[in-house]
């Protein structure tokens, strides 16, 4: 019997913020250029995370869903390959000037219950070309909130990234046995879009790592770095993370302009070891990188 698929509809829901009064001119059109990008995953065995997208939707502000007729799909990214600030294009598409408040997209993953199958669309790939399909839960089937507006200019572009957060999204099941995918997208106008980065100092000796993960400001508390519970991701509130790399610095890139906290954890081996420092106050703004060097005291740890 062949296995049975699920065609996972993610419905990245964009609330409209109030921008006054403005109607929707169908007698106009404009551009939608639409990427997607990742943040690093804290399994260190895994080198792919791969994702199947069959299929574009968007809704307009009072009418129906529409299909993205010009995406040209299926697509297969790997979204280990799409970090540090690389991103590849979903699509560019014309669509009436106006706004708008949702997108969906659908993923080709195998759904929990039914089976393993043997060419699934979402899987990971380890160490030694081994790999694991990643199944869609069916509770997950509402789809995924961002709390971000677009709107389509006459004659202009607007151009938006998808952040997919794998280091959220895969989790191991409760019996340790599948790997699960709940997809955690958050979407970014590229106009808006600020980073932040800087050298650290006081790096670790014994071989282990610091990962950087950016909260909102005063959203951190010390349970986000509890042991998470069973399918579920340490540190779930976290907005991105980088791994300090071999320069001895990090880069948070896809950030809206706000103020953030930085959480700087460490880990060995894949283990989480604890929180060594909390960074507060940095600011974000449009189109501009802040610097902020951090230095660390483990010797207190």
């Amino acid at each position: 019997m062949k296995p049975k698929f699920f065609i996972y509809t993610v419905t990245l829901f964009i609330l409209a913020f109030a921008t006054g009064c403005e109607d929707n001119d169908s007698s106009q059109t404009g551009m939608l250029s639409l990427s997607i990008t990742d943040a690093p995953i804290d399994q260190d065995n895994v080198s792919g995370v791969y994702i199947t997208v069959n299929g574009l939707e968007y809704h307009k502000q009072n009418n129906d869903w529409a299909t993205f007729k010009e995406f040209d799909g299926p697509k297969t990214f790997n979204l280990m390959e799409l970090t540090d600030s690389v991103s590849a294009i979903l699509g560019s598409f014309e669509m009436d000037a106006g706004q708008y408040n949702q997108i969906r997209l659908t993923l080709n993953a195998p759904i929990r219950g039914e089976g393993t199958p043997s060419n699934p669309g979402c899987y990971l790939e380890f160490d030694g070309g081994t790999t694991e399909p990643l199944y869609v839960p069916s509770a997950e089937q509402s789809g995924f909130k961002l709390v971000h507006a677009f709107k389509v200019p006459s004659n202009g572009t607007v151009e938006l990234t998808a952040d997919f957060d794998a280091r959220k999204s895969i989790v191991e099941s409760g019996s340790g046995d599948l790997y699960i995918l709940k997809p955690t997208v958050r979407l970014i106008a590229d106009n808006e879009a600020g980073s932040i980065s800087g050298g650290i100092t006081g790096l670790p000796t014994d071989g282990s790592e610091i990962v950087v993960y950016a909260y909102e400001d005063g959203t951190y508390s010390d349970q986000e770095a509890a042991d998470p519970e069973v399918e579920t991701s340490r540190f779930p509130n976290a907005i991105t993370s980088d791994k300090v790399g071999d320069k001895d610095s990090y880069h948070l890139y896809y950030l809206a302009p706000m103020t953030y906290d930085l959480v700087l954890a460490q880990t060995l081996d894949g283990q989480f070891q604890g929180v060594v420092k909390v960074v507060q106050d940095v600011v974000v703004e449009s189109r501009k990188n802040t610097n902020r060097p951090i230095t660390l005291d483990l010797s207190s740890q």
